[in-house]
């Protein structure tokens, strides 16, 4: 049984006991419920009707993503500028998904 679920504007695919890594969102030990796209149960699949599923996980710690380097250059005018970045996300566990 696996659950695709929805957190920011992304959706991922995730089953019981999958760690998967989201945009920062809570502290350490906290547990989050995340909403339900669709269901797969073996042979039935569930994308209708999922007001009541949701999928709990536990957050269990912080992590940041590669360092992604931003550089500007204007022609002839001497104007140059370099900016990195690393995003931000929490890992958390997949504990339960329920209907």
């Amino acid at each position: 049984m696996y659950a695709i679920v929805r957190s920011g504007s992304k959706q991922q695919k995730v089953a019981v006991g999958d760690v998967i890594e989201i945009d920062a969102m809570a502290a350490e030990g906290d547990t989050l419920t995340l909403p339900v796209v669709m269901v797969v149960d073996g042979e039935k699949v569930t994308a209708t009707g999922l007001d009541k599923a949701s999928v709990t996980v536990e957050v269990t710690g912080r992590t940041k993503g590669p360092k992604i380097i931003i550089q500007k250059y204007k022609n002839k005018t001497g104007y140059k500028k370099r900016q990195g970045h690393r995003q931000k996300y929490t890992q958390v566990k997949v504990t339960d998904i329920s209907l």
